[in-house]
């Protein structure tokens, strides 16, 4: 990935997402007329090297401000999602995932519309539940941390303010009356 960001860390993926790939992707084949003969060249061979080029491309970084993932082979999919609006990370694992060892981040944005949701996947990273919770951790930490140094901003200005405004009266009190 290009520009990581500081302090970055990097998902793992787990390796069985390649055999996982392969059936979800054959099966899906196996289910049209069309598809099967496809299916059949998928199983051969074609949906093993397909698997592994996919898994040696996946990337998953999370930095102090932002996640970023990039996947695919032919079509490459890099997003960068502000940690701001992320507003859930659902983790989810069904009977199949489990088979293989696996679950999916599901990121949930602020304005995002329907057809991006499917875009906001992660499926296979090793550890997700911890993943999930370091990605709520550095949201919250952006959402909270900038706040309160802005508190001490604001607070320093307005110091200032006073002591100006002190100032000036001081320097207006010194000033002779003129008779009027």
């Amino acid at each position: 990935m290009t520009n990581p960001e500081p302090l970055a860390i990097h998902a793992r993926f787990n390796p069985l997402i390649k055999p996982f790939l392969v059936l979800k992707i054959g099966i899906g084949m196996a289910c049209t007329v069309i598809g099967i003969p496809l299916a059949i060249v998928w199983f051969l061979g074609v949906g093993r090297w397909w698997a592994e080029h996919y898994f040696a491309r996946l990337e998953c970084q999370l930095g102090e401000r932002s996640l970023r993932f990039r996947k695919g082979i032919l079509v490459t999919t890099e997003k960068t999602i502000p940690l701001e609006n992320i507003q859930d990370v659902t983790f989810i694992e069904g009977p199949i995932l489990r088979r293989f060892d696996l679950s999916t981040l599901k990121f949930e944005t602020a304005g995002h519309s329907v057809g991006q949701a499917a875009d906001m996947k992660l499926t296979g990273i090793i550890d997700a539940q911890a993943f999930r919770t370091q990605i709520m951790l550095a949201r919250e930490a952006l959402r909270h941390g900038p706040q309160e140094a802005d508190g001490d901003t604001q607070l320093a200005v307005l110091r200032s303010i006073d002591a100006r405004l002190a100032e000036i009266v001081r320097l207006l009190g010194d000033r002779p009356q003129r008779p009027g």
